[in-house]
């Protein structure tokens, strides 16, 4: 039998008010159980996806000893130590040309940058520091044995883990796959989100405004997150403040996604009905996070997808996405730990409370390589100036303390900020 909604507001049995390390763990455990499978995608489509298996190098990259400049391939017991060597020309080989001819004492042959070295050479002398009078090559002393000579295996070696699962797959390890010959890689698959938006005053942009209503901009903020962090958005859905048509659109969105994520209508006011309609429909894990912004912070499931309802305020919503549903999106496709920044604050920051408090910031790296990071001067929950100037969250933990100028503190960049 259905638990009804005045059941269901006497019997919150589940955890309220969590630090947010505790959050953060409950989410992180959660989400590892709902670990997506693996599919096998174009590597020209991969750019972004997170990579579902290691990969061994086939082969030795690359696969023979070639030449890193344009020049002439020689031996390096012919060179002079002081003076001109002159070496006789036997021909030239250019990059995937024909098998070069082999290289004796006294003699040379022009190579190209990326040509194979021809058997009997270990050196390769730059083009500039050579003068060519017929076939005859007078060569300056000054090239040291063995350079410019890229070895067999230089880059990777048959059998090397070349790249590891749960590596974001970036140009730079696309080009590697590209190199081993792979047309098609492993990945696992993108977290399918549907996202719900609350509220009797949303008006979607573009259509006139009425006596208190605002556009809502979460639909797109949010969107935005939920894509550049790896998922699908599904679709969307606009939902006014009804328990009824809330409960609805939740059960739809749990039966077609992974994910669901919802904001606004979380916190404890009349009209905040996600709480309890997520308790009646599923299960919840906690409720309310020790954090600022976005303390009213729900996370719980219906069926098989994950529920994250996020605060309306824009600036609270981003921001526990970026803190809690973005470390649920790596858990479920096993991505790695994100890399953690450092940065010295440029201006004091005074904290007078106990929950972690994220603030918008600026970043800015001094002549010294020193990095800053300014926290700016709008930091209201509400208000998007303040995460529209901003590339970065400053992490400032728990517990109230005064945070002086020069202080060493964690940085969380904003995606897409540094494109």
């Amino acid at each position: 039998m259905r638990k009804t909604d005045d059941d269901v507001s006497s019997m919150r049995d589940f955890p309220v008010g969590l630090g947010f390390d505790a959050a953060l763990a409950c989410v992180r455990k959660v989400a590892a159980a709902h670990r997506l499978p693996t599919e096998t995608v174009a590597i020209e489509s991969a750019n972004g996806r997170v990579l579902g298996s290691d990969v061994r190098a086939p082969f030795d990259v690359p696969g023979f000893a070639n030449s890193a400049m344009d020049g002439y391939a020689v031996r390096a017991v012919d060179l002079a130590t002081s003076g001109e060597t002159r070496l006789r020309l036997l021909g030239a080989v250019l990059a995937g040309g024909a098998a070069p001819p082999d290289v004796f004492a006294g003699s040379c042959v022009r190579i190209t940058t990326g040509a194979v070295l021809p058997r009997g050479s270990d050196t390769v002398v730059m083009k500039e520091n050579t003068h060519v009078d017929g076939n005859v090559v007078s060569i300056a002393a000054g090239t040291a044995a063995g350079a410019n000579v890229r070895p067999a295996g230089e880059d990777y070696r048959a059998g090397d883990v070349a790249l590891v699962a749960g590596a974001p797959l970036n140009p730079g390890r696309i080009g590697a796959l590209a190199s081993f010959g792979m047309t098609e890689v492993a990945v696992a698959r993108q977290p399918r989100v549907v996202l719900l938006t609350t509220g009797d005053e949303l008006v979607p942009p573009g259509e006139q405004l009425g006596a208190g209503q605002i556009h809502d901009s979460n639909r797109y903020s949010l969107g935005t997150l939920i894509e550049q962090c790896g998922a699908v958005v599904v679709r969307h859905e606009r939902v006014r403040d009804d328990p009824a048509r809330l409960r609805d659109a939740l059960a739809r969105a749990a039966a077609e996604a992974d994910v669901v994520i919802s904001s606004g209508g979380v916190s404890a006011g009349e009209a905040d009905h996600m709480p309890d309609i997520l308790h009646a429909a599923g299960k919840v894990h906690f409720w309310k996070v020790r954090i600022k912004p976005g303390m009213p912070f729900l996370f719980g499931g219906v069926g098989q997808a994950l529920v994250f309802s996020l605060p309306g305020n824009p600036v609270s919503g981003i921001a526990t996405f970026l803190a809690l549903v973005k470390p649920a999106f790596d858990a479920m496709t096993g991505r790695g730990p994100p890399a953690r920044l450092k940065a010295r604050l440029a201006s004091a920051v005074h904290k007078r409370h106990a929950r972690v408090e994220l603030l918008r910031a600026r970043l800015q790296c001094d002549d010294a390589g020193v990095l800053f990071a300014t926290p700016l001067k709008k930091q209201g929950s509400g208000m998007l100036a303040g995460v529209a100037d901003a590339d970065a969250l400053i992490w400032i933990p728990e517990a109230a303390q005064e945070y002086p100028v020069g202080t060493v503190v964690e940085v969380v960049l904003l995606p897409g900020s540094f494109n």
